[in-house]
């Protein structure tokens, strides 16, 4: 019994150890195929990436980002601002103050937000109990950024923002909402003699080579055929009538 409840345990540690991770994965893989990236700060464990959501509101972004995976915690509904806090990265939705009909999408790991981010400033959006799993109960660097709409007047400690290079787009791929594809159709009047030509796999031209090509016939009168390649006539199945008793007890 006690086995039982050991393995018990030890399963719901591991479901609980993943799914913030999956949630997480997730989240990336969202804002990567939906949003062209901007800008990029940091290396390694410490990173920032700011994507641009075009057209689209902090409100209409969170709820985009939150349906494809539940953050641990989303801040209260605000038009210039909000958060969403994964597993090991943190989500910040701003308003851009260049194009307010876009959202820039920043999402950094929580190494990045501990280094340099304002507790105080994160205090006006976080729960308690999230900052000080986030600062690790006093770990803090200190830091007074405040987001990348203010990053000219709040610097981060960790460099410097700027577009991405060729090595940070391949690590990080980005992939715009827009996407635009070709159907091409062959023409009917193709002369190749490949298979499918004219649109059709039954539509092959004899080819221009000097191969003999082959063919089929059937048997006729005129002579015999090969008896595999008749059909099999049909036969009538034979029944069987039978008669029954019934008996009372």
């Amino acid at each position: 019994m006690r086995q039982k409840w050991s393995k018990a345990l030890k399963l719901l540690l591991v479901v609980s150890l993943i799914v913030p991770l999956l949630a997480a994965c997730g989240i990336d893989q969202t804002i990567k195929e939906t949003y062209p990236l901007e800008s990029v700060n940091g290396s390694g464990a410490e990173t920032s990436y700011v994507y641009r959501a075009a057209g689209q509101s902090v409100p209409e972004v969170a709820r985009v980002l939150a349906e494809a995976s539940k953050p641990d915690q989303i801040s209260d509904e605000q038009e210039d601002r909000m958060f969403l806090v994964y597993s090991d990265r943190i989500v910040h939705l701003q308003r851009d103050e260049a194009n307010p009909e876009d959202t820039l999408v920043e999402v950094s790991s929580k190494e990045y937000v501990r280094n340099n981010y304002s507790m105080s400033f994160l205090e006006g959006y976080l729960l308690a109990s999230l900052l000080s799993d986030l600062f690790d109960n006093g770990r803090y660097g200190g830091g007074s950024y405040r987001g990348y709409n203010d990053r000219d007047t709040y610097k981060p400690k960790t460099g410097t923002y700027h577009m991405p290079t060729d090595t940070e787009k391949k690590a990080v791929p980005p992939m715009t909402v827009e996407r635009k594809g070709s159907i091409f159709k062959r023409s009917h009047k193709a002369d190749t003699g490949q298979v499918g030509s004219g649109g059709s796999i039954f539509g092959k031209s004899p080819s221009s080579s000097s191969s003999s090509t082959g063919k089929i016939t059937r048997g006729s009168s005129g002579g015999k055929s090969s008896s595999w390649l008749q059909p099999r006539k049909s036969f009538k199945p034979k029944t069987r009538v039978g008669f029954g008793r019934i008996k009372r007890r």
